[in-house]
């Protein structure tokens, strides 16, 4: 890699400012997407060209997607790539539309770790203040019990509920969804 092509990739990492302007609002915490990021860094490439590709492994039974960013300046490149697996099923999601979600997170997480963009905020920032300010543990409580009727899979039952657990951490609500799994788990195996 040449000492010039190295340092456009520095400059763009120390320059991209790729905000989490997307909110969660089952989990009620900001995200960022992949298309964010791209919007981000398409002013900062200054002569370099940008390249996505996908490829689709299975393993098992399970299927995931490879992505893969790759920077070029036509003779130097440097890559990045990240892994995501579909879920069996997503309720409400056609299959072109769970693998669609899947590449769009695993080509976030290549460009994150193409770009350095830390997806982790310091507890002590205003963004951690802020989202600890505005978390409500009942309408957490209150979708996942929604959610949980209408999941017919124990393993993605529990996949839910650990979700679920860790965001009611300390809470009162953590017990009730507890027990709203405990409630739908009986009725799945009874099924």
């Amino acid at each position: 890699m040449s000492k010039e092509f190295f340092q456009k990739i520095a400059a763009i990492q120390q320059n991209l400012k790729a905000p989490k302007n997307l909110n969660n609002s089952f989990g009620n915490y900001a995200y960022r997407s992949c298309e964010g990021i791209l919007e981000s860094v398409k002013p900062l490439l200054d002569g370099l060209v940008l390249s996505i590709t996908d490829d689709v492994i299975a393993v098992g039974d399970r299927i995931y997607v490879k992505s893969t960013a790759t920077l070029t300046d036509g003779e130097n490149s440097h890559s990045v790539s990240a892994l995501a697996r579909e879920p069996m099923s997503k309720k409400g999601m056609d299959d072109a539309q769970v693998t669609g979600a899947t590449s769009s997170y695993a080509r976030k997480y290549c460009l994150n770790g193409l770009f350095a963009i830390d997806d982790s905020k310091d507890a002590d920032s205003n963004e951690h203040k802020q989202q600890e300010k505005n978390f409500k543990p009942d309408v957490v409580l209150s979708e996942f019990t929604g959610n949980a009727m209408n999941i017919s899979n124990i393993k993605t039952l529990k996949a839910e509920f650990g979700k679920t657990w860790k965001l009611l951490d300390n809470t009162p609500e953590q017990a009730k969804a507890k027990e709203v799994y405990d409630i739908r788990k009986s009725e799945l195996e009874a099924a």
